[in-house]
């Protein structure tokens, strides 16, 4: 193999290297960029669920702590206590 030919073999090599990225990138990156739209709508997907969850359950412990503490309230006038004898 001489020198001239091996430099045509790898001139070769180069353009049809070339040739591959200028056709195979416009779809190599339009899947980057669909996964990561893909991944970015997941992420605001969970957000969203979490949110739906969240509230309710944060409306629900509110109103059953209101609750408790109504209902534990001591009376405002004194109560009478009576004393025990001994036996």
């Amino acid at each position: 193999m001489s020198r001239s030919n091996r430099g045509a073999n790898t001139a070769t090599a180069g353009v049809a290297v070339a040739a591959c990225v200028a056709c195979c990138a416009g779809p190599l990156l339009g899947f980057v960029a669909a996964a990561g739209l893909l991944s970015a709508l997941g992420v605001a997907l969970f957000g969203a669920t979490g949110l739906l969850v969240l509230v309710p359950a944060v409306i629900w412990l509110a109103a059953r702590r209101r609750r408790q503490q109504a209902a534990c309230r001591a009376p405002e006038e004194p109560v009478r206590v009576e004393l025990s004898g001994r036996r």
